[in-house]
This record gives C-alpha cells, structure tokens and sequence, in this order.
C-alpha cells in the first residue's frame, strides 16, 4: 500500500495573483513543497493538484507528478478535501496514506514530516495534523463592551490556560477517511510544534514577504 503526498495548488488566487508559481528564495512557492517531499523514502510519489497549465508546467519540471483539477472543484469556496478526493480517484486503489503540504506553508523544519509520520505509525494515527501553541488574550466584544474569553485582566500571557491553532504545515490521513470528506478525524492526533515557521501561511503580499524574510533569516543565512 503506498503513501503519497498531495500538494494543492489552484492557478487562481485573487488577494495574491498567482501565489502558488511567485519566487522565493529563486524557486516557486509550489517547488518547495515538492522539494520537501522528495527528501523522505516513505513517500512513494508526489502528486500536484492542479487546474492551472504554469504549475503544472513547474511541477512537472521539478519531478512531480500531475493531477489536472476539473475546473468546478477549482472555485474559491471549495475545500481543500475534494482536491484530494479527486486525486484519489484518479488513480489506483492502492493509496493508504495521504500527506497534504499546503505551497502556501513554504516553511518546514527539516526533520518534521520524519518525526510526524514516527508519531503516526508508532500511534496508529488515523490523521495527525500540527499544532502551535497561542500566547494572545482573545476576547469578543458584545453591545460595545469587550469581554476576556481565555483569561482575567491582568493574568500574565504565560499563565493563560492553553490554547493551540491549527498551523497548517502538514496533515496525514488515512486516504479511506479522505474518500469520506475527512482530512482532520475525530480522533487526529495533534502534534504539537514551536517554530517561527509555524507562523507563516500566504494568502496576501504581507504574508509572503514575512516568509521571505523568515527564509533569508533561517534558510539562507
């Protein structure tokens, strides 16, 4: 039974024109996901999901493989589940393990996905995606008055109970949950990771030039 890794990557993005091929650090955005993926022997391919002739042009330079995504699962509201459904479909029976790498999570610690996929079959995972912890004092604001929701005024930010976000720099699921519209299961184990990385997912030219600069501090140093 194979694992393989999904990258999604529609050719249409309005707040960021054509994020997924943009430069950074002389590669498109894509590419370092791809890259990434190569590193690691328990991934038996890697596929990109695609509606867009440049990206899979990229993709196919850079030793991908290529899924073309039918254009009404390539809209702006649909999820990303049906991306890898469809992918799933398309090719044999055989898949057992999905890996999502999000292009717009460029960043990843090297030993990451090793140590991740470890925990998922050490666990017996049905999905385990990472997890960063929170240090904000969030509230909602009601009738004009703004009320704590995780903490008393005055508590210190290191005393706050804790709470976690989903960071999105990788998932793994058993592709049977993904055929039934599930990348995170109930039961998904969170792996939990503190790294400035964590903290870049593009989706305007702010976000991105935050990357690149993480890239130039951690990477290209």
């Amino acid at each position: 039974m194979k694992t393989i890794a999904i990258i999604p990557a529609r050719g249409n993005s309005k707040r960021l024109p054509k994020k997924n091929i943009k430069t950074l650090g002389g590669i498109p955005l894509l590419v370092h996901s791809i890259n990434y993926a190569k590193q690691f022997v328990f991934i038996d391919d890697i596929y990109v999901s695609t509606d867009c002739n440049d990206i899979k042009a990229i993709a196919l330079k850079f030793g991908a493989k290529v899924v073309e995504r039918p254009k009404e699962l390539s809209g702006d509201l649909e999820p990303t589940v049906t991306a890898l459904k469809h992918v799933i479909e398309t090719l044999d029976n055989t898949i057992e393990t999905i890996i999502l790498l999000q292009p717009t999570n460029p960043l990843r610690p090297n030993n990451l996905l090793q140590e991740a996929y470890t925990l998922y079959i050490n666990k017996n995972c049905n999905s385990l995606f990472t997890v960063s912890r929170n240090y904000h004092k969030f509230g909602k604001i009601d009738k004009g008055i703004f009320k704590p929701f995780n903490y008393k005024p005055g508590q210190r930010s290191q005393d706050l109970e804790p709470l976690y976000f989903e960071n999105g720099l990788l998932y793994i699921t058993k592709a049977a949950y993904i055929l039934n519209n599930k990348i995170i299961t109930e039961d998904a184990f969170p792996m939990e990771i503190e790294h400035p990385f964590a903290t870049v997912d593009i989706d305007t030219q702010d976000d991105f030039d935050y990357a690149e600069y993480l890239y130039n501090k951690h990477i290209n140093e």
